[in-house]
């Protein structure tokens, strides 16, 4: 069921050797991983390159096509209200992710505005930002390798209204190599007299999810004992019980129904098929619910429908930096986040109920289900797509959102796409940032909950260390060799350039300008 660009690109790829880890007499176990969004796909990547037979069944005709993404959040600084150690966090598991994806990096800084109307200072954060640039010193110091988010020292910078005005006269550069380069079109652009001072710059570079989704799949194709099954429903899963008295579950049973591919065997109809996994991780996103209600599983959990919004502006002059404008989620002056993609595409998040967030748009569990239900347009839209109008005046929404701080992008155009989805949240709490996993060892189940796609290799890190507690991975040093040191081996054979045409593609089957798959600058 692999994608046919995916056996065009890796075709005889395979990695044959099986980790030594693994050959110490124990049994070859299967798992079946129910979800390929970031964290079903990163968390297969890790248990295939340790040689288990791994089965990863989505839905969508390709992995990672999920809910709107476009920053690495590598400090967690858009989010005033989140704890520092969360922050930390985030910095420790962004730099993690960037050395598994690499190649789905676009370096380019962020700037961080607090405008006036706000009842914040900028130097609330400053705290925080050194606290973060003591623990990004400490990683690279531990592994230089760590160092992919420039020098430790650099990682912010502040800049006054004076330093700004003086930017404001200099030449707007096409490809900046420096950060008073970069600061140039925002002194030019940004309206100086609705923000406070100091600006704070810092190294929080763009994450692109077509070449996240192609990482992932030409990742998974190298490995012979990763088995994806795209286009494809689960639709029950039941416990295989131990006869004997103790009643154990003993495996799982997946149902499924992959869609025939009607260009070669236009007559085939689809049919019921079952594998029996010896481990069940649910990675639904905003799905878990079903999946937990079908293995008995009770949780609290709420699901929220987000979107971002795709357009077009000609008048940036140039490559420029992400710009973030604060303000409280939620409300008419939530924060404003403007993103940039080559070629003048723009995605714009607006944390506004008539922008990102919806009146309606958050769900909880209830007692009788664990799956939130959210209302039925939203379910409409994530499997069938926008209505265009409401679409295109969301978008114009969010353009005038943000020509509010930069006036002249009010000439951007809008286009006919949004980046959209459910994003799961475990508990109760609609700030948490940072989630991971949760481990069911008495029934060989798994739930991962990545609030940010970030934490998935952390959550993949945790079911690792539950299968060596359980006995399906040995316990010799060695089986993390490749984790530890990122000797990733998609990376050996896959460049950022065959990356980025596997990207291409998937942007356009997906309805997206080609010029999004692409990076201004990489790792």
């Amino acid at each position: 069921m692999t994608h046919p660009f995916i056996k065009r690109y890796a075709p005889n790829s395979h990695v044959s050797a099986e980790p030594k880890a693994l050959n110490n007499g124990l049994p070859k176990k299967r798992v079946g991983i129910i979800g390929g969004g970031t964290a079903g796909a990163t968390i297969a990547i890790r248990l295939a390159a340790l040689g288990l037979e791994t089965y990863v069944f989505e839905k969508k005709k390709s992995l990672i096509d999920g809910p709107p993404m476009c920053h690495l959040h590598s400090g967690g600084n858009l989010y005033r209200e989140i704890p520092d150690d969360d922050c930390i966090d985030l910095l420790k598991q962004c730099i993690d992710i960037a050395r598994l994806y690499p190649h789905t990096i676009d370096v380019r800084p962020t700037v961080f505005a607090v405008p006036k109307r706000d009842d914040d200072s900028p130097e609330d954060l400053f705290p925080r930002l050194d606290k973060l640039v003591k623990a990004y010193s400490e990683l690279v110091e531990q592994d230089s390798a760590n160092k992919v988010l420039g020098e430790p020292e650099h990682y912010y910078q502040l800049y006054s209204r004076e330093q700004m005005l003086k930017l404001a006269k200099q030449k707007q550069v096409a490809k900046p190599t420096s950060l008073n380069e970069w600061m140039i079109p925002v002194a030019k652009h940004l309206d100086l007299d609705k923000l406070k001072f100091p600006l704070i710059v810092a190294q929080e570079y763009g994450w692109n999810i077509f070449r996240l989704s192609a990482s992932a799949q030409l990742a998974l194709a190298q490995y012979k004992h990763a088995h994806v099954l795209t286009s494809t429903n689960v639709k029950n899963v039941s416990p295989v019980i131990n006869t004997n008295n103790d009643k154990r579950i003993l495996k799982w049973r997946i149902e499924y129904q992959s869609e025939p591919n009607l260009n070669e065997q236009p007559d085939l109809q689809a049919c019921t098929q079952i594998i029996e996994v010896d481990y069940l991780i649910n990675a639904c996103g905003f799905q878990t619910g079903i999946i937990d209600d079908l293995v008995g599983v009770d949780v609290k959990r709420m699901v929220e429908f987000k979107a971002s919004y795709i357009t077009h502006w000609q008048g940036a002059g140039g490559q420029i930096p992400e710009i973030i404008i604060y303000g409280n989620r939620g409300t008419p002056e939530g924060m404003a986040q403007l993103t940039p993609y080559p070629n003048g595409y723009f995605q714009i998040h607006g944390m506004t109920n008539d922008i990102t967030l919806f009146n309606d748009g958050l769900a909880d569990a209830t007692p009788m289900s664990a799956q939130p239900k959210l209302p039925d347009k939203y379910l409409h839209y994530i499997k069938d797509g926008w209505d265009k109008t409401a679409l295109q005046a969301r978008t114009q929404t969010a353009i005038d959102y943000v020509a509010e701080f930069v006036p002249a992008f009010k000439t951007a155009n809008t286009q006919n796409n949004a980046l959209f989805g459910g994003q799961q949240i475990p508990g109760d709490d609609d700030t948490l940032r940072v989630a991971d996993v949760s481990l069911y060892s008495h029934i060989s189940y798994a739930r991962a909950e990545n609030v940010k796609a970030s934490s998935t290799l952390i959550a993949a890190d945790q079911i690792v260390s539950e299968f060596i507690k359980l006995g399906i991975i040995s316990s010799d040093p060695a089986v993390n060799h490749h984790r530890s040191s990122h000797q990733w081996s998609y990376l050996k054979h896959n460049s950022c350039e065959n990356i980025g045409e596997v990207a291409r593609i998937l942007a356009g089957e997906r309805g997206f300008p080609i010029d999004m798959a692409e990076l201004n600058n990489s790792l």
